[in-house]
């Protein structure tokens, strides 16, 4: 399948459920409007991906922002489908446990899922269900009371280190960075971290504490994601997904 940002790919849901397709939140652009400016925004993110750091291209992804409601959540999601549609095996895992969402753009239950495969209940086989072609979805499972025991113990660890073997890409949507100190944590174990900000949202002070804190765990920012911005061919930034940003 062509890598070029200006070509759309076909979207269709696994054994042609015409119903469920619709069911799937419309915050999945790359789905719903699959030539608008957003899905081309998100193509070119998907390129820039594949191209970034040729010798040691980053497989495991943690996606993040600085703040709540900056659009982490919808960028990874979409990012995520927009590779499965380029033909590469993709795990998404909603490591939010505290406000997971994941759940509710691909509509299907919370649980069981991420939380209740490292405490031991459950295998990823069972849990894991396939939303697009190619995609599979772990969404958080049932809540704990202690997240970041949860995400920094050695069945997290161990986890990420199967996922590898198995997937193209896996991809973690994690709490905002200066929110909660499991993102941290789970920026050690990740080949890179995408900064997602809102031009709208984003606080100057709020990004300069996010990038200290992955800084100082000696994680590798490898580019940001810009939502409700203005596109230019001028730009050096990783992506743009003009108008676009909430959860």
């Amino acid at each position: 399948m062509s890598l070029s940002p200006n070509k759309p790919e076909s979207f269709s849901v696994v054994g042609g459920d015409r119903e469920k397709a619709k069911a799937v939140s419309e915050s999945l652009v790359v789905i719903h409007d699959p030539y608008g400016a957003a899905s081309e925004a998100y193509r070119m993110l998907r390129t820039n991906l594949f191209y970034a750091h040729v010798d040691s291209p980053p497989r495991v992804v943690v996606v993040t922002s600085a703040a709540p409601r900056e659009g982490k959540s919808v960028t990874c999601a979409n990012l995520a489908v927009s590779l499965a549609q380029a033909d590469k095996r993709v795990l998404l895992l909603d490591c939010d446990l505290r406000r997971p969402v994941q759940h509710q753009l691909f509509c299907v239950q919370i649980s069981p899922g991420l939380v209740d495969v490292l405490v031991g209940r459950f295998e990823l086989r069972e849990v894991r269900c396939e939303p697009v072609p190619g995609l599979h979805l772990v969404t958080a499972g049932h809540i704990p009371p202690n997240p970041a025991e949860i995400l920094g113990s050695r069945s997290m660890t161990e986890f990420l280190i199967r996922a590898r073997q198995e997937y193209d890409y896996v991809l973690l949507d994690t709490p905002p960075v200066r929110a909660v100190s499991e993102t941290a944590v789970l920026a050690k174990h990740g080949d890179g971290v995408l900064l997602v900000m809102d031009t709208q949202e984003t606080r100057r002070r709020a990004l300069r504490q996010a990038l200290g804190v992955l800084d100082n765990v000696g994680a590798n920012v490898i580019g940001t994601v810009v939502n409700k911005a203005r596109l230019s061919r001028s730009s050096d930034r990783f992506g743009y997904i003009p108008g676009y940003g909430a959860k």
